[in-house]
């Protein structure tokens, strides 16, 4: 009876915070209505996902919340050093082919998604068969350097996040 009450628990929790946010005022009313939004929305969109992905370690899955934090502080920085500071014709540029060990579509868009959001980067296409991902950086010297420090900053824990 719950499971049918709360198809997706995160999501109705998600939806809930995120309603008191956009009216940006707690009162019973908008708590109220935050809820009925929480149960009506996962309850209507479940037929929609028969196989959503079990997250396997909620620990790791906050760390790798931080880990992406922190990067996106570092890059907004290391960015705003190169716009400012960096001559045009000395910004190198490059794609940088990023061969996934991941299967799982939501992993895979997390992680896609994660580049993007890291100022410098950002995901460009998925192949066809899902085997690899093209990132642009907008300055290295490096790609395999950038490619080896997605892989095991990012793609490693979302391997142990979403197992």
């Amino acid at each position: 009876m719950l499971r049918r009450v709360f198809p997706h628990p995160i999501l109705s929790l998600t939806l809930v915070i995120v309603w008191l946010m956009l009216v940006n005022k707690v009162t019973p009313g908008n708590l109220f209505l935050g809820v009925v939004f929480g149960i009506v929305i996962p309850v209507m969109t479940a037929p929609y996902w028969p196989n959503r992905p079990a997250l396997r370690a909620p620990l790791m899955a906050a760390e790798y919340a931080l880990v992406v934090l922190w990067d996106i502080i570092v890059a907004n920085f290391e960015v705003a050093a190169i716009v400012l500071f960096k001559r045009h014709d000395k910004i190198r540029s490059q794609w940088v082919v990023v061969p996934l060990e991941l299967r799982s579509p939501e992993a895979i868009t997390v992680l896609a998604g994660t580049i993007t959001m890291t100022p410098g980067t950002v995901s460009a296409t998925l192949a066809a068969d899902g085997g690899s991902l093209l990132v642009h950086a907008l300055d290295t010297d490096d790609p395999d350097a950038v490619r080896d420090e997605i892989k095991t900053r990012y793609e490693r824990r979302l391997m142990e996040i979403f197992r």
